[in-house]
């Protein structure tokens, strides 16, 4: 073979190699963040934990009088049509919660709990804070900013909405690991050190990674930290894994995902078992460590968000739902449930459920893209939504002989909410150097004779702005470039839009929404993805002239 044969072959082969690597371009950072996890956090085996327990002046002071315990019990993505209190869209499907519906048996059901975000990481931080997120500069959920490399690969190209990627923004995020929780904000955990109380974290916490952001910075003496996002490794026999390919999301998330928690900070290993039992046992374990002490647990559950994996004993005793998906889903809420039932016995166990407060709600509503219509009904919208199915939320609360059991609560009340009750229930004391936007709500639940006063509520992402006030209910957005108005009081699940019937109302709300915007700090980073989530639909069902659509900013 002459040298100019050679050249061409060899041309040929430069070529194929540049067409191969260019075309497998996309799987290649669909996994990138896999790859690196594994080789930045290698995994060891599951280890014991000793939980710190209390010194022996607590022990000796147990029997005398104490401040309750507080636990918070937080699922992730939970809709409203999940827990059978509120609705029949498990029980129905024969999963019932008969242990989240016995909180509201045992004390209080708020019909109209409400999410301080539609999305995770403000809601978790406007729930730790009591403080609306936007007023530390915390408007956008943290995601890296490589992420505009691979949203535009990941979208649907066939839909009239898609995806808006703003690369120069992408530019200015810092590394995810330094986008969370300001260290000069105050959660529950550090307001309640005051009254000697022992606080724990275990699961997601999404406020960030750094030393000075994760939860041992943040007040919490100890914390099971999950470091990744599988409930199984994928292939364990113990799983059942729902994957959805209509669901960008969904995709990046299984090859990058690892199954890893870590204890205070140390090295990352794989739990003992499926990870919503895992959490489970470790918060029965942290109780009997901290019978004798008053102590704050904050058992942030990553059920039931994706990636949709059920303990296949759970997913096996539910052969009468047909369709997989459906069935992995409610085996999830099955295992929640189950959880909640066990900390709940685990305080009797212990002599301390008279003097515990329990509060169990969701950080925001049931997505779209799990492809399940009903999650959220009788509410429209979404999580990444500001309709009432991305922050109506489940919301229940007991503390015996002193929130009368049975009662129902329908003042509209916000995770914001959480901090200002808990502390004042603790005896502790508010800061008094910042604005505390939640109230404390055990004037209104221990005298049913008193009347909350009316306050509005707001939410925000970017220029997707809310205000609920007077029974009243206004979003703005300017993309799409929209107001919707609706009438709570007669129209709850916001099926009616009267912006041009109600210019005075409108004017008003508008007014109410752009005093309490100016009070808000700008983001402490840009967002740089607009994602287009159909109000009415789920993601796999097709589009349809007249579909309306909001604009999730991140």
């Amino acid at each position: 073979m002459n040298i100019g044969k050679v050249l061409k072959v060899l041309a040929v082969i430069v070529v194929l190699v540049l067409v191969a690597g260019f075309a497998a371009r996309k799987t290649i950072l669909l996994h990138a963040l896999g790859v690196l996890t594994d080789i930045r956090h290698p995994r060891n085996p599951p280890q014991d934990i000793h939980w710190q327990t209390a010194p022996a002046v607590a022990k000796a002071e147990a029997g005398a009088t104490r401040p309750p315990n507080v636990i918070v019990i937080l699922a992730d993505d939970l809709g409203f049509n999940d827990v059978s209190t509120y609705g029949a869209g498990m029980r129905d499907i024969g999963v019932p919660t008969p242990n989240i519906d016995s909180i509201a048996r045992d004390g209080v059901r708020f019909d109209n709990g409400y999410s301080g975000n539609a999305v995770c990481s403000p809601s978790r931080a406007e729930l730790l804070t009591g403080r609306y997120s936007s007023r530390f500069g915390f408007e956008y959920t943290p995601t890296p900013g490589n992420m505009a490399k691979v949203a535009p690969m990941m979208a649907d190209k066939n839909k009239s909405h898609s995806i808006v990627i703003h690369e120069d923004r992408a530019k200015q995020i810092a590394s995810f690991d330094e986008l969370g929780l300001p260290p000069s904000e105050l959660t529950i955990a550090e307001l309640l050190k005051a009254r000697g109380y022992h606080s724990i974290h275990l699961g997601k916490w999404h406020l960030g990674g750094t030393p000075q952001m994760r939860p041992q910075a943040q007040g919490f003496d100890e914390s099971v930290y999950m470091e990744s996002g599988l409930y199984l490794p994928v292939h364990d026999p113990r799983v059942e894994n729902s994957k959805q390919d209509f669901d960008p999301i969904d995709k990046f998330l299984w090859p990058n995902m690892r199954f890893a928690v870590s204890y205070n900070a140390g090295h990352w290993f794989e739990p003992k078992r499926y990870l919503t039992d895992y959490l489970t046992d470790e918060a029965v374990n942290a109780i009997h460590a901290n019978r004798d002490r008053p102590f704050f647990m904050y058992l942030a559950h990553w059920a039931v968000h994706t990636p949709l994996q059920a303990f296949k004993e759970d997913y096996d005793a539910l052969p009468q739902i047909l369709n997989h998906r459906r069935r992995v889903y409610a085996a999830m809420v099955l295992a929640l449930d189950r959880s909640v039932g066990r900390v709940l016995k685990s305080l009797k166990d212990e002599g301390l459920d008279d003097n515990t407060i329990v509060i169990f709600t969701s950080d925001n509503g049931a997505p779209n893209y799990i492809g399940l219509p009903e999650a959220n009904q009788p509410y429209r919208g979404w999580k990444l939504t500001y309709f009432e199915g991305g922050i109506h939320v489940p919301y229940v609360a007991k503390w015996p002989g002193h929130i009368p059991a049975g009662e129902v609560y329908s003042h509209a009340v916000s995770s914001l909410d959480i901090l200002p009750t808990a502390v004042a229930a603790a005896g502790a004391k508010l800061p008094t150097d910042r604005v505390i936007d939640g109230v404390d709500l055990m004037p209104y639940l221990s005298d049913i004779k008193a009347e909350q006063p009316a306050r509005p509520l707001f939410w925000r992402d970017g220029s997707y702005q809310v205000v609920m006030a007077g029974g009243w209910k206004l979003q703005t957005s300017e993309r799409p470039n929209k107001t919707w108005l609706f009438h709570l009081d007669v129209d709850p699940t916001e099926r009616k839009e009267l912006s041009a019937q109600e210019p005075a109302k409108l004017a008003e709300l508008k007014t109410l929404l752009a005093a309490h915007d100016a009070q808000m700090v700008a983001p402490s980073w840009p967002s740089f993805i607009e994602m287009p989530v159909a109000v009415d639909k789920t993601l796999d069902q097709p589009e349809a002239p007249g579909d309306e659509y909001v604009y999730w900013q991140n």
